[in-house]
Parts: C-alpha cells; structure tokens; sequence
C-alpha cells in the first residue's frame, strides 16, 4: 500500500483541522493509525483503526478531541483534529500495519496561541 497524507497547516488554539491520508488499496486490510512527532520527541501514537474498522484507540492527550475514521469504499482515512493546543503541534504520519509496516510522507500541523 502506498499512503499520501495532507491536510496540516497553521491553525490557532482552539481551532480544527481535517487530515487526509489517501491509499492505493483498501485501507480495511490493514491496521490504519496516525502517529505524530514534535521537535525533540519521541514519534507518539494518536490514534488507530483496526480490525477493519471495528476497533478504535486514541492517545489520551487527544481523547474527546480527535476523531479517527474513514470513507465507505475504504480509499481514504482522515484524522479530525478539534480543540487544538499548542501541544499539538507536530508532523503527522498515517501509517499502516505499525511501526514495520507503510508510512505516507507527514504533514505539518502547527497551532498558535
């Protein structure tokens, strides 16, 4: 599978973003995650999709603020990214299969205050 994130950009606290991560094949057979890494930090887990999209894990730094999902047809997984903070600012990764499998290119998300 080949994977094609987009969607970051500059946003203020308190705003949201939609990110987008595009695949060549049906995103279903695999376990779907975002991942993300800020200046000077280990890359962290924020949140899944598995099991064909019957099991969902989130970070509880993101928890009640984020929504992982996808299409119907399986094509495309997205990441809402609402009550942002300044903590959230990093690069995005959508990844498939974990850390030994596909990761698509990042995307800058930034928040300011």
């Amino acid at each position: 599978v080949q994977l094609q994130a987009s969607g970051g950009g500059l946003v203020q606290a308190g705003g949201s973003l939609r990110l987008s991560c595009a695949a060549n094949e049906n995103i279903f057979a695999f376990d779907m995650a975002w991942y993300r890494q800020a200046p000077g930090k280990q890359r962290e887990l924020v949140a899944e999709l598995a099991h064909g999209g019957r099991t969902v894990y989130y970070a509880d730094s993101v928890k009640g603020r984020f929504t992982i999902s996808s299409d119907n047809a399986g094509n495309t997984l997205y990441l809402q990214l609402s009550s942002l903070k300044l903590e959230d600012t990093a690069v995005y990764y959508c990844n498939a299969d974990g850390n030994f499998g596909v990761w698509g290119q990042g995307t800058q998300v930034t928040v300011s205050s």
